[in-house]
């Protein structure tokens, strides 16, 4: 997509979102050449800041080839937001749908069209304790699978620093000036999957490939080793709420136990007073 084409409403929000980013951060952008130059294609990012989707916007719009975003349907609807939402062409997703397939068909339309539209296949924050990706969603491995298009895998790190994702207060800490780093990677070759039937046996290992190629962008970016495996945040809660039950149950045992203990010497107590009541 030229910047002919890039259209009104994104130049608009461009203009609004470029000026404070340039004055309040630096920039370290690797791998614009992994960007397609023409045709659909998917870009599949990590996600650690509430900022960072300004500062991945603000690299992908710098490629001429801008981001279609995927959100809640209901952000569409009315006031200025939705106004912009519907003008920039992002992807409503309804989350109403049974089908997961067709809560995506706009993504696989625009893909169709010769769009960019980027996912984050972690669908949230990450909640690894270090900010490394965690296991994603299956969304993108579906829409990648079904058009056959480029996924480009796409590593950001720096906003993290400006906008803690877990700080009490969502407040921006600009000094000293922080780097917003974003690397892009080359297209995870899916190619082995594109004959097979979407299973989720086959959704989960190609969604794995695809954050397995993240992790490894980030981990250059941050020049250190990503985990072994990614986090995974359901089983964790799983295991936190076990911790929690046993040591709930450790903790009422002894209490159980007296109140067990007292059961039949008040049963006792109670036989011997209607005997006594009997004489």
């Amino acid at each position: 997509m030229s910047r002919r084409r890039i259209g009104f409403w994104y130049r608009l929000a461009a203009v609004i979102c470029k000026p404070p980013l340039l004055v309040l951060f630096k920039r370290d952008w690797q791998g614009m050449e992994h960007i397609p130059v023409d045709g659909g294609f998917i870009t599949a990012v990590n996600h650690n800041s509430y900022l960072d989707p300004l500062s991945y916007a603000h690299y992908q719009y710098n490629t001429g080839r801008v981001p279609r975003f995927l959100a809640k349907a209901g952000l569409f609807k009315s006031g200025f937001v939705g106004l912009m939402m519907r003008g920039t062409g992002q992807i409503p997703v309804y989350r109403e749908t049974t089908d997961a397939a067709n809560a995506f068909r706009a993504a696989v339309t625009a893909i169709h069209k010769g769009e960019c539209v980027a996912f984050y296949p972690e669908g949230t924050l990450t909640r690894d304790p270090e900010l490394w990706p965690m296991q994603g969603k299956t969304g993108a491995a579906r829409v990648a699978l079904l058009t056959k298009a480029p996924v480009i895998p796409v590593a950001q790190w720096g906003a993290n620093d400006a906008m803690p994702p877990y700080a009490k207060e969502k407040k921006l800490q600009l000094l000293p000036r922080k780097t917003l780093r974003v690397k892009a990677g080359p297209p995870v070759d899916l190619s082995a999957y594109y004959d097979q039937e979407p299973t989720a046996e086959v959704l989960r290992a190609v969604t794995d490939l695809i954050m397995s190629a993240i992790t490894e962008q980030l981990a250059l970016l941050r020049g250190e080793s990503a985990p072994a495996a990614p986090y995974d945040w359901r089983k964790a809660i799983a295991q936190e709420r076990r911790a929690a039950r046993e040591a709930a149950k450790a903790a009422a045992g002894p209490a159980a136990a007296t109140e067990g203990a007292g059961a039949p010497q008040q049963a006792r107590s109670t036989q011997q007073a209607q005997e006594d009541e009997g004489k």
